[in-house]
């Protein structure tokens, strides 16, 4: 069934929501392309976020490492030691290599390649002095070879 716009007043509204239409259109092309995701789930909780430092996959300069790593996030799951956490990216940012840092410091040697992995919570929640923290600032960090290319920043709480 169609309808016929029978007064100039409704085809006028129509013409005008057609135009706001493509203008939106047109506005959300031209927009910044959003960052990958990276997520952290515990149990049935999850939190997302994109990076808090970004260059579309090219290296982040080297003034700004020091900066970005040094961020806090505000984005804060809880755990409890027996949690298993599990951290997932998107194939973009495992295509390049990924790495976790703590603290702002780096934990691993070697790029992780898969879009997901699990970790005990154990892990980033007690020293080597074997003394238990209530938090950790987990930072996502994709390289490309040796360079920083994106880092993302979660924090882990330990739940009361």
């Amino acid at each position: 069934m169609t309808v016929a716009f029978n007064s100039g007043k409704a085809r006028r509204a129509g013409v005008a929501l057609g135009a706001v239409s493509a203008g939106l259109l047109v506005l959300s092309a031209c927009g910044d392309k959003p960052t990958p995701l990276a997520t952290v789930t515990v149990g049935s909780d999850s939190v997302n976020s994109e990076a808090t430092c970004y260059n579309g996959g090219d290296p982040i300069k080297e003034s700004e490492i020091k900066k970005c790593l040094d961020k806090k996030s505000g984005k804060t799951i809880e755990v409890t030691l027996d949690d298993k956490i599990h951290f997932g990216v998107d194939p973009e940012i495992a295509e390049r290599g990924w790495t976790l840092f703590i603290g702002g410091q780096q934990a691993e040697q070697e790029p992780y390649k898969k879009t997901y992995r699990t970790i005990p919570a154990s892990a980033f929640l007690s020293s080597q002095t074997g003394e238990m923290s209530n938090t950790a600032q987990i930072s996502i960090v994709e390289t490309s070879g040796k360079k920083l290319t994106g880092i993302w920043h979660f924090e882990l709480k330990k739940a009361s």
